[in-house]
Parts: structure tokens; sequence; C-alpha cells
């Protein structure tokens, strides 16, 4: 009888205690979370990104708050992880520039290890684009005219070892021209001054699809597999001779040491978000599509693409001494 009774009582002991883990695992979110993207208001990625967080708002039954906070390669809102309590009430976009960071700038934290991988989202369509009045008709003229006039050629990214800037660097280094190259803050930023002269060329996602469809802008290429239906004229990189690919996926992380069942909440709520109509056709409008890698996936992605971007950053000559 008296064992009987401790093994009730350590039962009940037992279910105490998890009671008030499930109650609070229950309770996430109790309040709104916040969304940190890495570049600017009225560009692609924060339409897009507003889009989703809406969405996963709505299933959250709290809204997802984004704030914006360009700059730095996109690596701000990756930063601002490594101080944020590790609740799930703050979670920010991981662009590809995460993984480049350490190769370039001396950081006291680790891209794979410091953050939790909720949810790959999404990918970029890039391409390189001229204004429409400019004497670079295809892409022909824009290589003679570089080879002819090294490092005159200006062109436009948006951001210092963002994927377009990096992109185009490795496209001229394979031609073997020499471009200038002006960095901006953001899709926004980079629109401006290529429609305001200020650039000849512009390197970006097809944020510049607007422009394109105003007769304001010219697309020379794009970096996909296939071309874009959108832009039908305009050859990929492979169909100019160039073997490069560039979709540059992106998603959302967490800071380190999230708890495992609010990634998962997370998680799940983004999926759903991903799924919705809305968010779909918001993609569309800049030839986005869904690009969904669970956390275990997302987790791999941000462990392969550390070393490949290692390589690449070698390649370039971009590495920080030592």
């Amino acid at each position: 009888m008296r064992r009987r009774h401790l093994i009730q009582l350590a039962a009940a002991g037992a279910a105490g205690t998890a009671l008030p883990a499930l109650a609070q695992s229950g309770a996430f979110p109790n309040r709104p979370l916040k969304l940190v993207i890495a570049f600017p208001a009225g560009g692609p990625t924060d339409i897009t990104m507003r889009s989703l967080a809406d969405n996963a708002g709505k299933v959250l039954g709290q809204p997802v708050v984004v704030e914006n906070k360009p700059g730095a390669g996109g690596s701000l809102p990756a930063q601002q992880l490594q101080t944020s309590p590790a609740d799930g009430y703050t979670l920010a976009q991981i662009p590809l520039g995460v993984f480049r960071l350490p190769y370039t700038t001396k950081i006291n934290w680790d891209p794979v290890k410091d953050i939790s991988y909720v949810i790959n989202v999404t990918g970029y369509a890039f391409g390189i684009v001229v204004p429409t009045d400019s004497p670079l008709k295809s892409w022909t003229h824009f290589v003679g005219w570089a080879k002819a006039n090294p490092g005159k050629l200006t062109y436009g990214s948006t951001g210092t070892l963002t994927s377009p800037h990096l992109t185009t660097e490795l496209i001229a280094q394979e031609l073997g021209i020499q471009l200038q190259h002006v960095p901006y803050k953001g899709s926004a930023d980079l629109a401006q001054a290529i429609v305001g002269g200020h650039i000849m060329a512009a390197a970006d996602s097809t944020g510049f699809a607007p422009l394109v469809e105003a007769g304001k802008l010219r697309v020379l290429n794009t970096w996909g597999e296939q071309r874009l239906a959108k832009f039908p004229d305009a050859p990929t990189l492979k169909e100019l001779g160039l073997n490069i690919v560039q979709n540059s996926p992106f998603g959302i992380g967490a800071p380190r040491g999230t708890p495992p069942a609010v990634v998962k909440r997370l998680h799940d709520a983004f999926k759903t978000a991903m799924e919705d109509p809305s968010y779909v056709q918001a993609l569309a409008r800049y030839d986005m599509l869904p690009m969904y890698m669970s956390s275990t996936q997302y987790t791999k992605f941000a462990q392969d693409t550390f070393a490949k971007e290692k390589a690449l950053i070698t390649k370039l000559g971009l590495a920080k001494p030592g």
C-alpha cells in the first residue's frame, strides 16, 4: 500500500510539474512578435515579408510586426538575434550575406551555431538592368563597353557583399572585365539611383520589374535556371555562356537556444502563412516563388552554404586579412 501511495504521489508530482510547462508552451505567443528584415521599406523583400507576417499573425493569434533594419550586407537582423531573448518573440530574415560575414568581417558569433533556423520561405529572381535610353542595348554591348573602358562602367547593388554585388563581381571575373561598384541600402534606393542617372546599370532582384514595365529600364540578363516569364526576351547567364545560377534563398531565424516547441510553433505558423494565396501573389509580383525548407532542412542548408560562401569570398579575393 505504501509503495502504491508513493507511486501515486510521484505521478501526481510529475503531472504537476508538467502542467505549468504545458500551459506555458500553450500560451505562446501571448503578445506581439517582431520580425526584423534586412532591407528598407518599399522593396520586394519588405512587401513580400509583410504579407507573410500578416498571414502568420493570423495563425498565431498575435500580430507579427515588421521592423526594417537595412545595411551591413543584410546582416543586421541576424546580429540583433545575438542580443535578443531566446523566447521566440524576436525573429529575423536571414539573407545569404549572413553566411559571408565571418570571412569578411571580425564578428564574435557564428552564423550557423548561433541562430535557430525556423523555416526557409523563398528566394529572389535577379538580373542586370540599364536605363531604356542607355547605349548598352544588350549584354554584348555591356561587356564590350566594359572591356573598352576598364573600371568606368558603374553598377549599383543592394549593398556590399549582398548576392547582387558578389554575383556581378563573379560575372566580371569570369569575363575578364572591371566594373565600378556603387552600394545602396536596398531596391528602393537603387531604383531611384538608376532612374536618376547616377549609375549606368543595376544588379538587383526583380524589384526593378515595375520600372521595366513602365518603359524606364531594360533587362540585359537574369540569373535563374530558366528565363523569367515576365521578361521572356532576357537571356539567362547560362545562355550567355556563364555557368552561374543565383536565387539566394532566405528564411526566418530565431535566437540560439529558442525552445524546440516554440520553434515548431513558429515553423508551423509560417508554413501555413506561405501557403496563403495572398503571399503567393505578392511573390509573383517579383517573379519569386515559395521555397520551403523545414527547420531541419534549413539548418543543413545553413551549414552547406557557410562552406560554399567561403569558397566564393576566397575566389573573389575579398576575405579579411589573417
